[in-house]
């Protein structure tokens, strides 16, 4: 093959996306795909209302008074509004701030906390249809996962968060669509958010992790909006000389390119129902299920040893975590404290919680190890707990592989929203807002629907 010819191949890979991104409309989206959106955003206002009085919010608060501007967009829980960007980067840390949202393997990351905060303030700014809303999401989950399944684990092993640099090109992506920009401007508009592409996985157990979450939010809304008045960009971000993938990994996937708008990734979002990394729930199910099965109490326990992969020991070892952010990355703390209190909720995860004396003990039982069978990326578990009568009882779990099906995940989750609005919206409000999402595809704007979130 001709050097002219391979680089008109290799073009197709951010060529495609774009294509695929300007030419996807709302009658594309199959109505049970706009159900699993529907689903998706429930969820993503459920975690981001529990983590309205995190400090990092009120910090973020600070900062943008500091910076001044125009209240064109909400501040979800609060009674105020900020500028666009703003908004976008204040909700998108919001909802990341308790490690409590969804994730998506192909993302390598967590998808809808950088890409419906750009969306929502753009939508309320502009006045934009949940009909619009929706697709946007949806295509800029599906432009996302395609780049994730390109940058592969190399890029994620190397150190990259995930959540920061598929979250700006996602989050540009959806909010590429939600303008309607055409081709040539949804090039301009990865390009622009792909030389932003930042985030580094030594702050996981930070509040820059959430931040991560803002600012990919606020750097993808801000790409898009620059392309839309034609500001230019590389048109071949990912795959050009010294472009996305040589620099952070990857490269080309056929299969992931020739997949988009013919099979949809959001099927295989997950959503979490532990408020803890999503490395520690495959060993939190086991040792439920263990614990349930047998009717073990702590005085049975004589060892609890947890087989993870690489990726999960490094993300979720921390061995004697002193404070609820950190409990969240600790597999240790995690699976005694599920084994002891059976509350994996939010409640799980205060400072008081985390260092109980009973949980610090059975912790010190505790033992995470690399099982070398497993993906270095799976969020696969083996618990191994043996007991001082001699026996051992093992189980292995793949949370990854038990996703449920919609009518499952949507019950769930109208479960976890009324957890978290039930004492901050009251029962009646809640249920308006449960009723406003199950109709979103037909709001004329989605204002309206921000008009039963305020406090």
């Amino acid at each position: 093959m001709r050097r002219a010819e391979m680089e008109n191949q290799d073009l197709r890979s951010t060529e495609s996306i774009a294509r695929f991104i300007a030419g996807t409309h709302n009658d594309d989206i199959p109505s049970h795909i706009l159900e699993h959106a529907k689903v998706a955003f429930m969820d993503w206002l459920a975690v981001t209302l529990a983590g309205r009085d995190e400090p990092l919010v009120s910090k973020l608060i600070r900062y943008a008074d500091l910076m001044g501007g125009f209240g064109q967009a909400t501040i979800l829980g609060q009674n105020l509004k900020k500028s666009v960007s703003q908004a976008a980067l204040i909700n998108g840390a919001m909802s990341h701030s308790l490690d409590y949202d969804d994730t998506m393997k192909k993302f390598l990351g967590h998808p809808s906390v950088t890409i419906f905060p750009g969306l929502l303030a753009l939508c309320e700014w502009q006045g934009k249809s949940g009909l619009d809303f929706l697709t946007a999401y949806i295509v800029g989950l599906e432009a996302g996962a395609c780049i994730g399944a390109c940058a592969g684990i190399e890029h994620y092993a190397a150190g990259w968060h995930g959540t920061s640099t598929m979250g700006r090109l996602a989050s540009a992506s959806a909010c590429a669509k939600l303008l309607g920009l055409n081709e040539q401007q949804t090039l301009f508009s990865l390009g622009i958010a792909g030389t932003q592409a930042a985030g580094l996985k030594r702050v996981l157990g930070t509040m820059c992790k959430p931040l991560h979450a803002g600012t990919a939010s606020e750097g993808g809304l801000m790409a898009a909006l620059l392309a839309q008045n034609d500001f230019d960009s590389a048109e071949d971000i990912l795959e050009g000389p010294q472009g996305f993938f040589q620099a952070f990994k990857g490269a080309p996937n056929k299969t992931a390119l020739e997949s988009l708008g013919r099979t949809w990734q959001i099927q295989n979002l997950a959503q979490k129902y532990h408020a803890s990394c999503h490395f520690t729930h495959s060993a939190i199910e086991a040792v439920l299920r263990i614990s349930e099965t047998e009717a073990l109490k702590p005085e049975d326990i004589n060892v609890m040893k947890i087989h993870t992969s690489q990726m999960g020991l490094d993300l979720a070892g921390k061995p004697a975590p002193t404070t609820g952010l950190e409990a969240k990355f600790s597999i240790p703390y995690c699976v005694a404290n599920a084994f002891l209190t059976k509350d994996t909720g939010m409640q799980a995860f205060t400072e008081e919680h985390v260092n109980r004396p009973e949980i610090r003990a059975l912790m010190k039982k505790t033992e995470v190890v690399v099982d070398p069978e497993l993906d270095p990326m799976s969020l696969a578990a083996k618990a191994e707990m043996k007991i001082n009568t001699g026996e051992t009882h093992q189980l292995f779990v793949d949370v990854f592989e038990e996703i449920p099906d919609l009518e499952t995940k949507k019950r769930k989750i109208e479960a976890k929203l009324s957890d978290v609005s039930t004492p901050f919206l009251g029962a009646k409000k809640t249920e308006e807002l449960k009723e406003a999402i199950s109709s979103m595809h037909r709001l004329p704007s989605v204002r309206k629907l921000l008009e039963i979130i305020k406090p």
